[in-house]
C-alpha cells in the first residue's frame, strides 16, 4: 500500500475511528489523541498488514489498543462529589438519552453496540476486530440491547 492509498483509506475510516474511540474514551481531546496515535502507529507498521482489504479492521484494532493505553494513563480520579462543581446544568441537555444510556454500558458491550449499530459492521467483521468468537459478539449484542432497554425505561431526563 502506498502513501496516497493509506491517506485515502484513513480519510474513509475517519468517522468510524471517532465513533470507536468515543465509545471507549470520554473526552474529545483523548479521542483525537488516540486516533492520531493509531494512525501514526499504523503508518509505521504498514509493512505488517498482510491484506489491504482488511486495512480498516486492522486500523480499528490498533485504535482500540491505543484507547485502552490512554485510559491506563488517565489523570487522577476526582471524588464523585467534586465532579458536580465543574458540570453546568446545561451540559447534559446536549446529549440524547440513548447516548447517555450507551455511555453507561460496560466497555466490551458498548464497543460491540457501537460497531454494530452505529458503524454497521457485521457480526463476522466485529469478531475479527475484537478477536472474539462470533457467539461472544452475538451475546454482547443481545445483552447490550437488554441493558439499553432497561436503562432507557428507567432513565429520568431532567428538563428545566
Amino acid at each position: 500500500m502506498n502513501k496516497n492509498t493509506f491517506i485515502e483509506n484513513v480519510l474513509e475510516a475517519e468517522r468510524t475511528l471517532y465513533h470507536v474511540s468515543k465509545s471507549i474514551l470520554v473526552y474529545d481531546q483523548d479521542c483525537e489523541d488516540a486516533v492520531q496515535g493509531a494512525i501514526l502507529k499504523a503508518y509505521e507498521k504498514l509493512h505488517t498488514l498482510k491484506e489491504e482489504k482488511y486495512f480498516k479492521t486492522w486500523l480499528i484494532r490498533i485504535l482500540i489498543n491505543e484507547c485502552y493505553n490512554l485510559k491506563r494513563r488517565e489523570y487522577p480520579k476526582l471524588p464523585y462529589e467534586e465532579c458536580f462543581e465543574f458540570v453546568k446544568a446545561d451540559d447534559k441537555k446536549d446529549y440524547s438519552e440513548l447516548y447517555l444510556a450507551i455511555r453507561k454500558l460496560p466497555p466490551r458491550i458498548r464497543i460491540t453496540i457501537i460497531l454494530y449499530y452505529v458503524e454497521g459492521y457485521s457480526v463476522e467483521e466485529i469478531k475479527q476486530i475484537l478477536k472474539v468468537p462470533s457467539g461472544t459478539v452475538k451475546s454482547r449484542l443481545a445483552k447490550g440491547r437488554k441493558l439499553l432497554k432497561i436503562k432507557l425505561e428507567n432513565m429520568e431526563v431532567i428538563y428545566e
